[in-house]
């Protein structure tokens, strides 16, 4: 019996991982019935990070109360798995740039405190591993919101505690105390999934890359960077550890950073990671051919993407790969990559709102399935 593993990304805007991933299935199983089709969501640490290990882990979601990132309250949600044990929390999910209007952008006042809050929310129902993935944020704050509400004190020249807009604190942030953390958190592993290898300050820092899409201006930019330097300086006198410079320390605005210097936590690959929770490379071991994708291949697909750490794994275990993109942005790093072919779901001249429907796109998924299936059994 053939085991073909299907592995894709979200299709942003039309489809979820596990939606694109079982229209795909089907296609493959019309023309080969017998085949036992496996369908893995995957992300590549931010977004989708909890659907994608909920849903193949068999969990359940938690829905509760945060702080978005202007301090209003809202109803979060992530994921439970392990029988209870494990939380899957996105940084989205209380402190995502999706729960701001365009006109409500701004990370000079943004926080990340909804996001620790949804920790001390899995602290108290007792999670032993708490996965945070990191992406799609609002903030430039370098997670000062989010060591707030675990209970670190930010302080002044004159030994009161900061609060309110972001820039407010990382600008006059003298001393931290962490003298009240919340104590569960010692008994606690903390994984933290990254998409990005930005470091948190300079020119690929977290400010120059990802604020300007948040709502800053260049003054803004280069304001939030030497407040971030200086929150640095502040962080390696108080906790030993400068972890400015570390690979990912730039993502969530900064967020990867809190983990790496004021938490002493190591930053991992988010689709390292998922693939890890998901038991692939045991997965890998009998399959015959892997289908990874996402909605657009492009040149980033093959730098950290969720595709390319799909292709890295089954390459390692000799396993045929595929990719396939909703949109197909042909360059010299896929064509020169380990994929042994690379699709277009969408029919040459269908406009692309059309391509973006839900029932269009599974589908375009499913017709494209029925062809490389053909192909495979020939």
């Amino acid at each position: 019996m053939r085991r073909i593993i299907v592995a894709f990304d979200s299709f942003k805007g039309s489809l979820t991982s596990l939606e694109a991933g079982e229209a795909f299935a089907l296609g493959i199983n019309d023309i080969l019935p017998d085949a036992e089709t496996i369908v893995l969501p995957i992300a590549d640490g931010g977004e989708g990070i909890a659907e994608a290990i909920v849903a193949a882990r068999s969990g359940t979601f938690v829905d509760t109360i945060a702080s978005d990132p202007l301090g209003r309250c809202i109803a979060a949600r992530y994921g439970i798995v392990d029988g209870g044990t494990t939380a899957v929390i996105p940084l989205s999910a209380a402190s995502g740039i999706t729960l701001l209007t365009t006109e409500e952008r701004n990370p000079l006042l943004a926080t990340t405190y909804g996001t620790g809050e949804l920790i001390i929310d899995a602290l108290s129902r007792g999670c032993k591993r708490i996965i945070v993935g990191l992406g799609g944020s609002a903030t430039c704050d370098g997670g000062v919101g989010m060591l707030r509400a675990l209970g670190y004190k930010f302080l002044d020249t004159n030994g009161v505690e900061l609060s309110g807009a972001a820039i407010n604190i990382l600008e006059r942030v003298a001393t931290i105390s962490d003298a009240a953390v919340d104590s569960r958190l010692k008994g606690v592993e903390l994984c933290v999934a990254v998409d990005v290898d930005n470091p948190l300050c300079g020119e690929r820092g977290a400010t120059h890359i990802f604020a300007p899409q948040k709502g800053a201006s260049l003054d803004e930019v280069l304001r939030l960077d030497s407040a971030l330097s200086h929150y640095a300086d502040v962080v390696a006198e108080c906790f030993g550890r400068d972890g400015r410079a570390v690979a990912g320390a730039g993502a969530a605005g900064g967020v990867g950073y809190a983990f790496v210097a004021v938490m002493g936590c190591a930053l991992r690959a988010g689709i390292e990671l998922i693939l890890d929770t998901l038991n692939f490379d045991m997965l890998l071991a009998s399959a015959d051919l892997v289908v990874t994708g996402e909605g657009c291949l492009d040149a980033q697909t093959v730098m950290g993407k969720a595709p390319s750490g799909v292709l890295r794994r089954a390459k390692q275990q000799g396993v045929r790969c595929i990719a396939v993109g909703g949109s197909v942005s042909m360059c010299e790093s896929l064509e020169c990559s380990a994929f042994a072919a690379i699709y277009r779901s969408t029919p040459e001249g269908m406009p692309l709102a059309e391509a973006m429907s839900p029932a269009v796109a599974k589908s375009n998924l499913r017709n494209l399935a029925r062809t490389i299936a053909t192909e495979f059994a020939d």
